[in-house]
């Protein structure tokens, strides 16, 4: 399985340290960087992040910034990319079985290492649920299209 990582000045470190975790879980990695502490515009990072994952040249996107929330957003601006703030396992869970959000984001200046770990490991190792819950991702499905912002 194959994730994509990317991170601003923010969040590199977090992000740092889980390319490390993942590359140790087994999982191939490409980090997409930054890859220092000079200060660089998140909004490049979530969006390169989600493109890949949206093209499927990667399973899964990790994206880290400051506070989790600028990247997220970004990360979700991209057709094919359904990207969740997560900072407790049970918010990873849900956003997998619920929602089958394919990127996660967090803050590297909100969470800890150890908690960030639990999340990511959660996150990959969830299952979309389907049923009731493909029903109602479909509809904001349709109304992406509605706005020009189809999935496909």
């Amino acid at each position: 399985m194959q994730i994509a990582c990317g991170a601003d000045h923010g969040g590199v470190d977090l992000k740092d340290q889980l390319v490390a975790y993942l590359k140790e879980e087994g999982y191939q990695v490409l980090d997409l960087g930054t890859h220092g502490h000079e200060s660089v515009d998140y909004p490049q990072y979530g969006q390169a992040v989600a493109e890949k994952v949206a093209k499927k040249e990667a399973d899964f996107g990790l994206c880290v910034c400051g506070s989790g929330i600028g990247i997220s957003i970004a990360a979700n601006k991209v057709k094919g990319a359904r990207c969740v703030r997560a900072h407790d396992p049970y918010s990873a869970e849900m956003s997998r079985r619920h929602n089958n959000c394919n990127v996660i984001a967090m803050g590297g200046r909100f969470i800890g290492l150890d908690m960030a770990k639990k999340c990511l490991k959660v996150f990959l190792e969830t299952e979309f649920e389907g049923g009731r819950h493909q029903r109602r991702g479909g509809q904001l499905e349709i109304e992406e299209k509605d706005r020009g912002e189809s999935h496909e």
